[in-house]
């Protein structure tokens, strides 16, 4: 996040995670334009209701992860009471045997789901290594993704 707050100095980008010490040393080295929130992806605050045109999830875990792709409630209505209309959640995401889960295929993601919270899924397929690469990030790498891992790409848009 803080190399996109560099890239696009005039937006406002907004890290979350529930875990403070995550952040801690990326906060240290922001720009101005880079704040950071603890907060549950279950439990958004309700100062950011309507105001995110873009959404990134870049490869979660635990019960992010779990509640975008066997859809939650609390997930998703927190995603789209955040997002503005047309703004648009992107996400990259990769789940395998070894996480002691089934792997993600093309027919993972519940659209009716997404659907009934305001939430068209406009893509969902394997991700590029470009778009990979893109991310920067430093979990993906650690996961070992490309070499062992599909990731697969999510993109949905508030109605």
């Amino acid at each position: 996040m803080v190399r996109a707050a560099r890239t696009r100095p005039n937006v406002l980008h907004i890290g979350l995670d529930a875990d403070p010490t995550r952040m801690r040393r990326a906060s240290q080295r922001a720009p101005a334009n880079a704040i950071f929130v603890v907060a549950a992806a279950e439990s958004l605050p309700t100062e950011l209701d309507g105001a995110v045109s873009e959404l990134s999830i870049l490869f979660p875990w635990g019960s992010l992860l779990r509640g975008l792709v066997a859809p939650s409630p609390e997930i998703l209505s927190g995603i789209a009471r955040v997002l503005r209309r047309g703004g648009t959640l992107a996400a990259l995401l990769s789940l395998t045997e070894r996480d002691g889960s089934e792997p993600l295929d093309a027919e993972t993601i519940d659209r009716a789901a997404y659907a009934s919270h305001g939430l068209r899924v406009v893509e969902w397929r394997a991700a590029t290594t470009a778009e990979i690469a893109a991310s920067e990030s430093s979990w993906a790498k650690r996961l070992g993704v490309d070499r062992d891992r599909v990731v697969w790409r999510l993109v949905s848009r508030r109605a």
